[in-house]
């Protein structure tokens, strides 16, 4: 997957500095383990983020903090100058009007009981919204991922992976956010699906402006969705830049690592690629190096 997608300077909707974040130890009196080791990072309007680490990186981490699931243990988050690392409950409800999530797993992220117009309803209803205004707004929402308006009577269970994400990108934009995160939301799904729904989620973006949080492992889809990269390891962001020349010749050796462990198509060019790996992880593990230890 290529992408041409530039980033234009604006001043950041949302903003994360030194952010922070730890979790109990396992065991009685187990020291805290820090996650997230003061990462910065900024969102502008209209622009996607890309956050691409390995597992066990802290990129879902960072999507959870924004979105108040996980308390930060210091540090800010800043969305349109307010500071939301500190809002109360209360606060956090109003905050889903503009703040929103499509999550990795369409399998489970809808409510097997409820029909499809029951779950794009849901969240319209809990705004205050009335029935029949939520019924038509459902109708739009449909429109909006392809799907046909019928399928607002049928369950999730009749629906393929991929039309069930398509649903969950649509409960995502139903109050017209202003930003969405989305973690690993084609993960799950096969390749041809998996470009369906990215070429969905761009053209959402270029006809409404929302702003992305793209969290992923793979690099050529993070290129494909991004105007910029953030690159997250061990907890701490250790590259950043526009998306196209960092994913194509990144500078810092585990961003070079993640680049050679994306699959090519080209069989020669995959064991040339696995070999300069194992050397590369092999160099970091030797003391007298000065690389940066890379994962297997």
């Amino acid at each position: 997957m290529t992408s041409d997608r530039t980033s234009a300077p604006a001043p950041p909707l949302l903003a994360c500095r030194d952010l922070r974040v730890s979790f109990p130890g396992k065991g009685w009196r187990a020291p805290r383990t820090e996650v997230l080791k003061g990462v910065d990072l900024d969102i502008r309007p209209g622009e996607t983020l890309g956050l691409v680490g390995e597992s066990g990186s802290g990129k879902t981490t960072i999507g959870r903090a924004i979105l108040g699931l996980v308390p930060p243990a210091s540090g800010t988050i800043t969305f349109d100058g307010e500071r939301i690392d500190t809002a109360d409950r209360a606060r956090r409800r109003q905050l889903s009007r503009d703040l929103q999530v499509i999550f990795q797993d369409p399998y489970t992220s809808l409510n097997p009981a409820l029909t499809i117009g029951d779950t794009l309803a849901e969240p319209l209803v809990t705004q205050g919204i009335g029935t029949r205004v939520a019924r038509d707004r459902v109708r739009v929402l449909l429109e909006r991922v392809h799907l046909p308006t019928d399928a607002a009577d049928r369950l999730p269970r009749e629906f393929s992976g991929g039309q069930r994400q398509r649903v969950a990108i649509a409960r995502a934009l139903a109050l017209d956010p202003r930003l969405v995160v989305c973690d690993e939301p084609v993960s799950a799904l096969d390749l041809t699906t998996q470009r369906t729904v990215l070429d969905l989620l761009l053209e959402i973006q270029d006809t409404t402006g929302v702003a992305y949080l793209f969290v992923s492992h793979d690099l050529s889809v993070i290129r494909h969705m991004s105007h910029r990269v953030a690159v997250i390891h061990r907890g701490e962001i250790v590259e950043t830049g526009d998306a196209d020349p960092l994913t194509r010749a990144p500078s810092h050796p585990y961003t070079q690592s993640l680049l050679l462990a994306a699959p090519v198509a080209d069989v020669n060019e995959q064991r040339e690629r696995r070999a300069r790996r194992a050397g590369a992880a092999a160099h970091a593990w030797c003391p007298a190096s000065q690389t940066t230890r890379l994962s297997p």
